[in-house]
């Protein structure tokens, strides 16, 4: 979206770059006929949108989950205690 277009307050800030990203992002500058940091803009837009978009299906693949197992009673008590205590210890050592 050009700049133009945005309605957000802008905050300034410095980032480094290589040699051949500065290089890069001056000639795609030049071809889409946007600033630079426009372009940087637009890289961070489309980042920050598939990381939400992964946060989502991760969420929706979690909720699609719930009560999988309700009404079985084909697991043994053992086995489901022994899952539970070996998660604890994982978990318990992680911390450390």
């Amino acid at each position: 979206m050009p700049m133009s277009l945005r309605k957000k307050l802008m905050i300034r800030t410095q980032i480094y770059l290589d040699e051949s990203q500065k290089q890069a992002l001056k000639h795609l500058s030049a071809e889409q006929g946007v600033s630079v940091a426009e372009l940087i803009r637009l890289a961070i837009d489309r980042l920050l949108a598939e990381e939400r978009s992964r946060t989502a299906d991760f969420e929706a693949a979690l909720n699609r989950s719930f009560g999988i197992w309700k009404g079985h009673d084909d697991l043994e008590e053992d086995f489901v205690r022994s899952m539970r205590s070996r998660w604890v210890d994982r978990t318990a050592r992680s911390v450390l």
